[in-house]
């Protein structure tokens, strides 16, 4: 299932008892109109956001039990594994959904298929206002509003450091038997606008809050509060020590997946513990 979301009432991804998270929600309404012949067991995430943080390429898988028979239930068609036409399940979750989440596609996985292991890369949008007067309005929840001058050369420069396989402990919030090793691929800023600021990052995987510490750091270093070799220097350290942007200006974008025939592989490969060659 594809699934986009406005994170800015939601307490994050995962489900929290008392909490509205966007996990919740979602398996609310696939309780009330199962892809199957039961309601489906917790849904896979391809990467957990936190609290105020939105997607609009997030991926997500479920198991479904197939139904019996290949005419109908329910009124709707079965395709030959037992599942209902998909399509016309998007438009019942949708209906049950919150308008702060939409369903956008869903489709029967090809076998192996992990929505979080199978991943080869996710990619995220980091948005920035540097206008004195703060942001659009009608941008403000997607949008940081910093209030200096940034120098996209510099972010860009200092980003270089970062870039590769490498320990990210200083940027990544700890979790006990968890590795903070990740493979950066993307990490460059434009300006879009007079007062526009972007970020797109990816990597074959995140930490926790691992994207909004990188950005934190590098926008010290675009307004001149910090210089150009400091990044790399906190990298190094593998202390955490660095500022972390708030999580309304993160979106994630899109997450790639490899050849069907290639997806069991990459989640066995994805659950190994990452060393640094």
């Amino acid at each position: 299932m594809d699934v986009s979301y406005d994170g800015t009432d939601f307490s994050g991804w995962a489900r929290q008892p008392g909490r509205r998270t966007v996990q919740g929600v979602l398996e609310e309404a696939l309780a009330k109109q199962p892809p199957g012949a039961s309601v489906p067991k917790s849904v896979v995430v391809a990467g957990r956001t936190d609290a105020g943080v939105h997607a609009a390429g997030q991926v997500v898988h479920v198991d479904a039990s197939p139904l019996a028979g290949k005419t109908r239930s329910g009124r709707l068609e079965l395709d030959e594994q037992g599942i209902p036409d998909l399509g016309r399940m998007r438009h019942r979750w949708n209906r049950y959904l919150p308008g702060d989440v939409r369903v956008l596609d869903a489709r029967v996985a090809a076998p192996g298929f992990d929505a979080r292991f199978s991943a080869v890369r996710r990619h995220y949008l980091y948005r920035v206002s540097d206008a004195p007067w703060g942001v659009d309005p009608l941008r403000r929840h997607d949008t940081l509003a910093w209030g200096r001058p940034l120098s996209v050369d510099a972010m860009n420069e200092a980003s270089a450091a970062l870039l590769g396989l490498q320990d990210f402990a200083a940027f990544c919030k700890q979790r006990e038997g968890g590795t903070t090793i990740r493979e950066l691929q993307r990490l460059v800023w434009r300006r879009t606008g007079p007062h526009a600021v972007e970020v797109e990052v990816s990597a074959d995987a995140f930490c926790h809050s691992m994207v909004r510490s990188l950005v934190g750091a590098l926008l010290l270093v675009g307004d001149g509060r910090r210089p150009l070799d400091w990044p790399g220097d906190v990298l190094e350290s593998r202390t955490r020590d660095s500022a972390v942007a708030p999580a309304h200006g993160l979106t994630l974008m899109a997450v790639d997946y490899p050849p069907d025939a290639e997806l069991a592989a990459r989640a066995d490969q994805t659950r190994a513990m990452r060393t640094p060659s």
